[in-house]
């Protein structure tokens, strides 16, 4: 969905409209899909807090299972080395270059955090659990797929671009289709790489992962490397925060 503003719509260039959007959950309730999920974006460019909650206001009228919201990223993978023949990204278009350079002054972090709090606010008071950092579900209809990553299980690469992990290492296919396609036609496993790992990265992402999710990680970890040097600042920062039953969780501010 992205927005249910079509000024916004257009201003991201996409083909759709917020009328759209409401004729998707509706067809796919029709259809007898029991978990319906709708996706938004925040920190668009020139908008204001008031778009926001106008189409998060929207969204919620049509009752989905399941939330999902994500700050607008206009990264370059280019520069960050993402795209070379065994990157996991394409190249960014010219086109698509030209667009991200003349928006990205209109995004700002205030605006996006306000966004965000309202956002945690609204779809608590409408009865979803922000079970981790972008996502809301009703009690049931938590997302097993996104669930899969923050709890560092086993799940396999299919397709260009995607990623793998088997309980211990991580590799991942190149994006480019015409390569994914030779390999699979020869029998082969796909061109791709294959990520560093040691007993202090993962240490550090399992910390990472879990902080993601409302149940955080137990209250003896903060005691112990990689988060016991921070677990003190981060506390008197209000970014952590400690429940009743000695999890150690993220604020909302956090």
């Amino acid at each position: 969905a992205q927005s249910m503003d079509d000024a916004e719509l257009r201003r991201l260039g996409r083909r759709h409209r917020a009328v759209h959007v409401a004729d998707a959950v509706d067809g796919a309730r029709a259809a007898g899909i029991g978990s319906v999920n709708v996706d938004l974006l925040y920190d668009i460019p020139d908008t204001d807090l008031q778009t926001w909650m106008t189409t998060l206001d929207a969204v919620l009228g049509l009752g989905p299972d399941h939330v999902s919201l994500y700050a607008l990223t206009l990264d370059d993978p280019d520069a960050e080395g993402l795209t070379g023949p065994l990157g996991d990204h394409l190249p960014v278009t010219k086109g698509a270059r030209r667009w991200r350079d003349g928006v990205r002054s209109g995004q700002d972090e205030d605006r996006a955090a306000a966004q965000y709090h309202h956002a945690v606010i609204s779809l608590a008071e409408a009865g979803y659990r922000g079970y981790e950092i972008s996502n809301w579900a009703r009690p049931g209809h938590e997302s097993r797929h996104n669930l899969t990553y923050w709890l560092r299980q086993p799940h396999e690469a299919l397709g260009p671009g995607s990623h793998a992990f088997d309980g211990v290492a991580r590799r991942w296919n190149a994006a480019r289709l015409d390569g994914y396609l030779a390999a699979i036609e020869a029998g082969e496993l796909p061109p791709g790489g294959l990520g560093e790992t040691d007993s202090r990265l993962d240490a550090v992402e399992s910390i990472i992962l879990a902080l993601r999710l409302d149940t955080g990680v137990a209250l003896m970890t903060a005691y112990e490397p990689p988060l016991a040097d921070h677990f003190g600042w981060a506390l008197a920062a209000e970014l952590l925060d400690v429940t009743d039953d000695d999890r150690v969780v993220l604020t909302t501010r956090g």
